[in-house]
């Protein structure tokens, strides 16, 4: 009997050491759903900063993206107020066009240095990706599908066309014989590009 007092104590003891055991792994089962819990709430949190940053950022850019060409264009408006101050004193008025012509130059310097760069037109061939023909005129002088005049100039921004030069394109006059033109079958129609 004694026998099985010792069976039933330790088969108790094994129970209660399982138990607690178990008891345990509950704890550490709880403990780390604890700090899981709590790591992806920080994520959590993390992220919706990251998201309100990045709104804020964006905004920001919209706003103040162009602060640069602002801030280099803020002397060619003083430059501008300089000749019209300068062309009130009198004159031929001589003194009012060199103003001018010094704040043009300062503009296009601006433009430039922000990627602006005025499309060649002029006694180049018409390119309907850079041109936009408002008249096709015979002329023995020039080239066929020649630019012969520019009307107003083009310009683009590094690679983008902002907006393309209205020009004047040459045909060979009636009875010439004129090769068709390259990738743009409007031109030879009279039409131009738009």
């Amino acid at each position: 009997m004694a026998e099985q007092d010792d069976k039933r104590s330790g088969t108790g003891e094994d129970l209660q050491a399982r138990i607690e055991a178990l008891e345990q792994e509950l704890a550490q089962a709880r403990e780390e759903v604890r700090q899981s819990q709590e790591r992806w709430v920080r994520e959590r949190a993390d992220l919706e900063n990251l998201k309100k940053r990045a709104a804020r950022e964006r905004t920001e850019a919209l706003t103040y993206g162009n602060e640069k060409l602002m801030r280099d264009l803020l002397p060619v408006v003083d430059n501008l107020e300089r000749a019209v101050d300068h062309a009130k004193g009198g004159g031929n008025g001589q003194p009012l066009i060199e103003g001018v012509a010094l704040v043009l130059k300062s503009l296009q310097d601006v433009l430039e240095r922000h990627g602006v760069i005025r499309v060649p037109a002029r006694g180049v061939r018409f390119d309907p990706t850079h041109h936009e023909a408002v008249a096709h005129v015979e002329s023995a002088e020039h080239e066929p599908h020649s630019v012969m005049e520019e009307h107003q100039p083009g310009y683009r921004l590094n690679d983008r066309l902002l907006r393309p030069a209205l020009v004047t394109v040459a045909k060979a006059p009636p009875g010439g014989s004129e090769p068709e033109p390259e990738g743009d079958p409007n031109l030879a129609r009279g039409k131009g590009r738009g």
